[in-house]
């Protein structure tokens, strides 16, 4: 992809999101893009960065470690990471990302509490949760999301910041959005759960489905192909 494709990729995902949000009567600045540079290489997010894109989202960490380190002079950047999170990689998540969307587990949690540096100051926490109820997919049950909660919320080197879904591919709008429906709709018991935390966050909606999600409340719509073009499978 050359520069002027990204440019012009960009900006158009920029307006398939004004254009969501316009129809969904919410504000122009309800949701924010998160692009989505898994195998992409470091060069195509500094072009990104250079067009006014901030959030980006990486899902495998060493890939990503690599683009941080090249990537290092670019001011006001902000780290994702939005993949299936193992116990071997916590440490290197909790030390070089800003948010995490994929946190699932009391265990997990816990590493990244405490192998957050103080001085990064609370890393930025999604809860998982599996909306479609699929064996193959991560994330936390429905039932079992309150505790999950109460648990990262008690953990001072983490913040509560909301929920993340990937739910199951739907052929209509309706049946998009009935599964996005029950994230917020737990992300609203949570909020009059745990009134404390900030819980002002729903990472939902990506190519397919972007706009069911805007009119569910999604916050950060994560985009990918659609800014940096088909993915390369052969990753390192």
């Amino acid at each position: 992809m050359t520069d002027t494709m990204l440019s012009e990729s960009l900006a158009s995902a920029r307006r398939r999101l004004a254009t969501a949000l316009s129809a969904a009567g919410r504000t122009p600045d309800a949701a924010r893009l998160l692009a989505v540079s898994k195998t992409k290489p470091a060069g195509m997010i500094r072009e990104a960065w250079q067009l006014g894109q901030r959030e980006f989202g990486e899902n495998y960490v060493q890939e990503a470690l690599e683009k941080q380190t090249e990537l290092a002079d670019l001011k006001g950047i902000v780290w994702h990471f939005i993949g299936p999170l193992q116990a071997n990689k916590t440490r290197a998540v909790a030390e070089h990302f800003d948010w995490v969307h994929s946190v699932d587990r009391v265990k997990i949690a816990r590493r990244l509490n405490d192998q957050r540096p103080e001085a990064l100051g609370p890393l930025e926490v999604c809860l998982q949760v599996n909306v479609s109820d699929e064996a193959s997919k991560s994330g936390v049950a429905f039932d079992e999301l309150e505790s999950l909660a109460q648990a990262v919320v008690s953990l001072p080197r983490l913040r509560l910041r909301g929920l993340m879904a990937i739910p199951a591919p739907a052929a209509t709008v309706a049946e998009q959005r009935a599964p996005l429906a029950r994230l917020r709709q737990a992300l609203e018991a949570l909020q009059q759960r745990f009134p404390e935390a900030p819980l002002d966050t729903l990472s939902m909606g990506m190519s397919d489905d972007l706009e069911a999600a805007i009119l569910e409340g999604a916050t950060l719509v994560r985009l990918g192909t659609a800014i940096f073009g088909a993915r390369n499978t052969s990753r390192r």
